[in-house]
């Protein structure tokens, strides 16, 4: 959540960012009414509490009349703090209401508008021309079904659309990425972590996920549990409800889970293959620092995805993702996306967020910084989402054969192998 202070200061900052978002820029004026009557009734309320304190002193002291009147006097007294206390309670629960439903403000930097308005700021690597090089590339999906990798049609018969088995080199494919993202991750100085697949309400509606993106979380009505869609999740509440000595700072995790996502909105989009799927594994990044440097932050965690998907030989531009495109937790995002071939098109691979402090407020998360406390900020980015880096390296790596070269970075963790040869199709 934001600084309530700030949005006292300078409500049509907050107005513009709301705006630049295309959310209710009326949602700024409400917190602002609620805010002012918490504020005047809690003023009223301690008002009438020090009026019952001095009272109070006064009737042991009283007699006769005079005493009566007193008593009379505090037992209306008392309904008038009651009624103060409840009118208190109701204004905070009714600005932390609206206060929850307010995203993080736009960094000024980002550009305006919706999905395809964002600003390309690097592009990397060179696109193979398949046309010179004498043959048509195939797509992710029949590629890996004829390496042996990849089975949709058995994923659908067991848990229905958008699900998928890795096999064989595809399964061995998917240990290399993740051993090789985490011991890049593990050099740059990250801490190893494997994280909860489920989560309390209070760490998702913390990160800021039960908002504009709750229509794509699972949850576990019977237990109250939710399942994530990536371990930001599980890595932001790791602290939560802690005070962090500054100088601890800045504290980098690399968390490996299951994410599941129901990819609402997306009927008809994305559904061939393993591009865009409701279970798969990431690795992500996810830094704790003091405000002041949140900005560096975001540029070495772009930096470090940049390493990565160099690493991995594919071509891939950055972009400065636009203000109605940001998730409510994020003041700005960079995605890199990588080309796919016979998409024609560069597709996101992985995304890095600056929260500011946004989700620690929210958490409760905080760092001391000498004698003041103070909340710290949260950034996060993807090193590597499984299936969609697997689709990226079977198209841009695949040969005229139907094989696949497997990038430097990944043979160590493939036992030195340097091609995916395509194998008999198993029988149905």
């Amino acid at each position: 959540m934001i600084d309530l202070r700030l949005l006292r200061e300078d409500p049509d900052r907050v107005r513009a960012s709301q705006r630049a978002r295309g959310e209710d820029v009326a949602l700024v004026d409400a917190l602002l009414s609620a805010d002012e009557r918490r504020r005047s009734s809690g003023v009223r309320f301690d008002e009438l509490r020090a009026e019952q304190r001095a009272l109070g002193k006064l009737i042991p002291k009283a007699s006769g009349d005079e005493k009566a009147e007193l008593l009379k006097k505090a037992g209306e007294l008392a309904a008038d703090v009651k009624a103060a206390d409840a009118a208190k309670d109701e204004a905070a629960a009714e600005a932390q209401e609206l206060l929850l439903q307010l995203s993080n403000l736009v960094h000024p930097d980002v550009p305006v508008g919706g999905e395809e308005d964002f600003v390309t700021l690097e592009t990397h690597g060179t696109i193979r021309d398949f046309a010179a090089e004498g043959f048509e590339p195939k797509d992710h999906l029949e590629l890996g079904t004829t390496l042996g990798a990849i089975d949709v049609e058995r994923g659908a018969k067991v848990s229905g659309s958008r699900f998928y088995f890795l096999t064989g080199v595809g399964a061995l494919l998917e240990l290399a990425l993740v051993n090789a993202a985490m011991a890049q991750a593990t050099a740059a100085g990250f801490t190893p972590m494997l994280t909860p697949a489920l989560v309390r309400p209070q760490a998702m509606a913390g990160t800021g996920f039960l908002g504009q993106a709750a229509q794509d979380v699972y949850r576990l009505d019977n237990d109250d549990l939710y399942l994530v869609g990536t371990s930001e999740v599980a890595l932001a509440a790791y602290h939560m409800d802690e005070i962090i000595d500054g100088d601890r700072l800045p504290m980098r995790y690399a968390g490996f889970s299951p994410c599941f996502r129901r990819e609402a909105g997306s009927h008809g989009k994305d559904t061939r293959g393993i591009f865009r799927v409701h279970q798969f594994d990431k690795v992500e990044m996810f830094s704790y620092v003091d405000p002041a440097d949140s900005r560096a932050e975001h540029q070495r965690l772009l930096d470090w995805e940049k390493q990565w998907l160099t690493s991995l030989e594919l071509p891939f531009r950055v972009i400065d993702v636009a203000s109605a495109d940001l998730g409510s937790s994020a003041a700005r995002k960079f995605d890199c996306e990588a080309w796919i071939p016979t998409q024609g098109k560069y597709r996101e691979l992985t995304s890095t967020s600056d929260c500011t402090e946004f989700q620690s407020r929210r958490l409760a998360i905080r760092m001391r910084d000498g004698k003041t406390v103070k909340p710290l900020a949260t950034l996060n980015g993807t090193l590597c989402a499984v299936p969609r880096t697997i689709v990226a390296i079977l198209e841009n790596h695949q040969q005229a054969d139907g094989s696949v070269r497997v990038p430097e970075v990944l043979r160590p963790f493939l036992g030195g192998r340097e091609i995916l040869e395509p194998v008999a199709k198993a029988a149905k």
